[in-house]
């Protein structure tokens, strides 16, 4: 029996079809080998999720609600959600029903055993081929962004101790991502490979345009590389451009004339002016997050909580 307590996390959007199949699970699987309190953090959604969240918090001791003002994003809303838990250990995990309760105390065990993060992944994607090539694309990025090559395995249905809380508190960017930011105080991992289950109801919120812009968003929030990129890139063009100058000097001093064609200028230019305007606009993410970071705008603002 675990008599630490252990926080469960959940950022909740539009799962009012959801919410009471999720509690009775994880009260059917985790009690009473494991003490637990829920964490429902209800991301301003437009359906009854706040009214059910109230109702189990009224029937069920362990139930804690918070609303936010407006939503703000899966990742916002776990920051807001772990920041307000009071477990020794924390889970987080979606509001689909996609994510078994049944593997809590295999994470849980884990953690008591010396890990510092624990993720169950799927032991199969089954999301469709743009939805699996985007989030694809998101691992590449956070393996980037955390410098470690392990982040394939990635999922949202983590574990790890509350001392990572710290790292959490004190995280001041304009955007958020959780598993980048366990990377500043963790060390050990351990992946679990679990069968999720399928959607329960309704569609996710990540379609593949939303997957491919927060990628961008990780990459130029938690990460330097693209300006590294830039660089690079700028090198070569420069280095292409040497070429061609070369090339036009060598047609001049042997043959007496000038490269024909405006197909050939025209190429040219194009080139460097996409490179200049891919390089701007590489800066101009990174310039727009330091404005963003200097208006000092909250990650989310809490409307009540239960």
């Amino acid at each position: 029996m675990n008599a630490e307590l252990v926080s469960i996390v959940i950022p909740v959007y539009n799962s009012s079809d959801t919410l009471v199949r999720l509690v009775s699970e994880l009260e059917e699987k985790l009690r009473p080998a494991i003490h637990y309190e829920l964490v429902c953090v209800d991301d301003n959604s437009s359906d009854d999720s706040w009214k059910i969240i109230s109702t189990l918090a009224a029937n069920h001791a362990c139930v804690k609600g918070i609303r936010l003002c407006r939503n703000y994003g899966q990742h916002n809303a776990l920051l807001c959600g772990i920041l307000r838990s009071s477990g020794k250990i924390i889970i987080t995990m979606d509001d689909d029903g996609q994510h078994p309760a049944s593997a809590i105390p295999k994470m849980v065990y884990y953690i008591t055993k010396g890990a510092d993060v624990v993720y169950s992944f799927p032991k199969e994607e089954k999301q469709g081929f743009l939805r699996d090539l985007a989030s694809r694309l998101i691992k590449f990025t956070l393996s980037s962004a955390m410098g470690q090559m392990n982040a394939r395995h990635v999922s949202a249905f983590r574990a790890f101790r509350s001392d990572a809380k710290t790292a959490f508190d004190q995280y001041r960017g304009a955007g958020v991502n959780i598993d980048v930011i366990l990377t500043w105080a963790a060390t050990s991992y351990k992946f679990i490979p679990v069968e999720f289950r399928e959607r329960s109801s309704g569609q996710s919120g990540y379609t593949p345009i939303k997957l491919v812009r927060h990628s961008i968003n990780m990459m130029t929030g938690f990460t330097t590389r693209p300006l590294k990129l830039a660089s690079y890139m700028g090198f070569v063009i420069a280095l292409m451009g040497a070429v061609v100058l070369f090339y036009v000097l060598l047609i001049w001093l042997t043959m007496g004339s000038s490269v024909p064609g405006f197909t050939f200028i025209a190429s040219i230019v194009i080139i460097f002016s996409g490179a200049q305007l891919l390089a701007l606009g590489i800066i101009g993410e990174y310039l727009a997050r330091i404005h963003l970071g200097a208006m000092g705008r909250p990650p989310y603002l809490i409307r009540e909580t239960i």
